[in-house]
């Protein structure tokens, strides 16, 4: 039995499936829908879903389309970088990162308009079902959510575009040939600023090589310029600032860096990854700032953290990037790893020199004010501040417990 809701927060796109989500939601719980829609720097114009809300009997004011790049570059993307979080070794976690703050303003418009629900448009198989509802459930335990494709029974394209033939929702072109007949996307795909993804048919087989009109965002290595490029990152704080002398904020800097990485063929990824709910997918992913951000951190790093501190860190890269994959932004694990992590970055500032050509990204130069590299000691060169003869001692203290059980278990 439905539970009984008033007003519901949709996560809102203005695609086929959330504009039948809007009508539904109307139809199957009578309930007065706000829309939410999210510019996150997807790369599409989002102002669209506007008239398309308003087209499906939406009011003015409950239609929310908000431009919240800085906020999710500064306060989501940049955290995550400071941990140089990585899922399973190759993903930068574009998508699940951008869900917690979708989640975060679909509940705080919830709050502004009275609702008592919020609902998003993803499938029972996926992961950001998790991620969605983790996030409405740790800002708003007492919230009702509504998962449609957990719900109903329109489990195909074909039934979504008779449902919208039947209801009167317009049909993007795009979902439909000349004859009005049902076409099919070969790929499922989710952009924001620091990614773009695909999965789904072709992909499927993980056989089969993604093909060359796929990716939309970047040259391929191949054709990409045959003469390389250099740049100049700069950091305080653990963040980036700068490229090439000029500081930034948040999103500019990351949509800049894009353009740099796109324009040389970096950040293609394509990877068999493990979803939270159990089963393996497959997905090909571009992230060409992000890839050029991660090198460039563990760059500048290098010279700024201790030893142990950064050891330390690395231990915790693993179970950071689950959490956040698995949609535990907003849980107190991940808010301890994070405080653990951003102490670590109070001194990690300077420049970080990096050479692009042909998908590739080369550290070729660092330095820092803090920077804990000495010259003078690491030379292989006569120097006056390192007793060689002290490594001695080092080195029998460090064999003792060896060279006692030797002793013993030798006999």
């Amino acid at each position: 039995m439905k539970k009984e809701v008033k007003k519901v927060v949709l996560a809102y796109s203005g695609g086929l499936d959330t504009s039948v989500i809007l009508k539904w939601l109307q139809d199957e719980y009578k309930a007065e829908v706000i829309t939410f829609t999210a510019d996150l720097g997807q790369g599409e114009e989002v102002e669209p879903a506007r008239q398309k809300a308003l087209d499906n009997g939406i009011k003015p004011e409950n239609i929310f389309i908000l431009d919240i790049q800085e906020e999710f570059v500064k306060d989501y993307v940049f955290p995550m970088f400071r941990a140089n979080a990585i899922y399973e070794g190759e993903y930068l976690l574009g998508t699940s990162i951008a869900r917690p703050l979708i989640a975060k303003k679909q509940i705080e418009i919830a709050y502004k308009m009275g609702a008592d629900a919020v609902s998003h448009g993803a499938t029972g198989k996926g992961n950001d079902q998790v991620r969605f509802e983790l996030g409405y459930l740790g800002l708003n335990p007492d919230i009702t959510v509504i998962a449609p494709w957990r719900e109903w029974d329109l489990n195909s394209r074909e039934k979504l575009l008779a449902y919208a033939r039947e209801h009167g929702i317009k049909i993007d072109q795009k979902h439909v040939d000349s004859n009005g007949n049902p076409t099919v996307s070969p790929y499922s795909m989710d952009a924001n600023l620091l990614h773009i993804s695909y999965e789904g048919l072709h992909l499927e087989n993980p056989m089969n090589e993604p093909e060359d009109s796929m990716w939309l965002w970047s040259n391929s290595p191949e054709n990409a310029p045959d003469e390389k490029e250099y740049i100049t990152i700069g950091y305080k704080n653990g963040d980036p600032i700068s490229i090439n002398g000029e500081e930034m904020s948040p999103a500019t800097f990351l949509r800049t860096l894009n353009k740099y990485g796109n324009k040389h063929g970096i950040g293609r990824v394509d990877i068999v990854e493990n979803r939270f709910v159990g089963m393996k997918a497959r997905g090909c992913y571009e992230t060409p700032g992000g890839t050029i951000m991660l090198k460039a951190h563990r760059a500048i790093e290098s010279i700024c953290l201790d030893r142990e501190e950064a050891h330390m860190k690395d231990g915790m890269i693993a179970k950071y990037s689950e959490l956040i994959y698995n949609g535990f932004w907003f849980s107190p694990e991940r808010e301890m790893l994070q405080a653990a992590i951003d102490t670590t970055q109070k001194y990690v500032q300077g420049t970080v020199k990096l050479k692009l050509y042909k998908g590739n990204v080369e550290v070729v130069g660092r330095e820092s004010d803090m920077s804990l590299y000495s010259e003078a000691h690491s030379t292989f060169e006569e120097d006056e501040v390192y007793n060689q003869k002290d490594a001695e001692g080092f080195i029998r203290l460090n064999a003792l417990r060896r060279i006692i059980a030797g002793k013993k278990r030798n006999k």
